[in-house]
């Protein structure tokens, strides 16, 4: 069976967004990525006071989140959670409130792109979207609304099929087409992994659901969320669409 109806975004985004204004995000600042001599002491997830001192040695970077966003710390020097930037502090400024933002180019796929189509979109415009050319965990929702996404290109098609039971289902895009509805004879659970294999192409993939329940409040709390569940995909697209200006993000003192 053929799936070629573009769909609408899942109604849970909805529910994501109430959800998200009524609760108030955790005054906690995150680390949500490191790299370089110090990554160890800065790993991914570790929760920073506002009053602590971060020390940088030459070659390190962090990545730190709070309710105003993301901020990238480049070392050498010393950084401060707290370093004011031109951005009102608001906890309840959601990914969807800020999702209109211009990411910055540089994510790296781990699925080549099935399609050399110019001019295309080069980040999902929904954190709950599945973007298809990247393999990994990907965190959901809700499990009656799954969207698979892709830069919308030339046409192409691709045969989902579950890893436990080998049932599968071909799905296409149509050119130009970036949404397609999870194909219903396929159920969503979570631990549920599913290949993805491109039609006249030696490429394939693997895509392993992970269901967050209660759905995260709050930039701080869908970053940790996102990085306990391994949903590499997703935080990606979050640290990118919030990052705020480099200038906000230099040694203190």
């Amino acid at each position: 069976m053929f799936w070629i109806d573009t769909v609408k975004p899942p109604t849970a985004m909805a529910v994501l967004i109430a959800a998200m204004l009524a609760v108030p995000a955790s005054a906690a600042t995150l680390v949500v990525r490191s790299s370089g001599p110090s990554a160890k002491a800065y790993p991914a997830g570790r929760q920073l006071a506002d009053n602590s001192r971060i020390s940088l040695q030459a070659g390190d970077q962090v990545v730190i989140l709070d309710s105003r966003g993301t901020r990238t710390l480049k070392g050498p020097g010393t950084f401060s959670p707290n370093l004011a930037t031109n951005r009102p502090s608001d906890s309840r400024e959601t990914f969807a409130e800020v999702s209109s933002r211009r990411a910055r180019p540089g994510a790296t796929r781990a699925v080549p792109k099935p399609t050399e189509a110019a001019a295309e979109p080069d980040r999902s415009p929904n954190i709950w979207f599945v973007d298809v050319e990247r393999s990994g965990t990907v965190c959901i929702a809700d499990t009656d609304a799954v969207t698979l996404w892709r830069p919308a290109g030339t046409a192409a098609a691709a045969t989902l099929t579950n890893v436990a039971d080998g049932s599968s289902e071909k799905i296409e895009w149509a050119a130009g087409q970036s949404r397609k509805a999870w194909p219903a004879s396929l159920p969503v659970r979570d631990g549920a992994s599913y290949r993805i294999a491109w039609d006249g192409m030696n490429l394939q993939g693997e895509l392993r659901f992970a269901l967050l329940d209660p759905v995260p409040a709050g930039l701080e709390d869908m970053a940790s969320r996102l990085i306990t569940k391994g949903c590499e995909a997703q935080l990606d697209l979050l640290i990118e669409t919030v990052a705020m200006p480099e200038a906000a993000a230099r040694p203190k003192g």
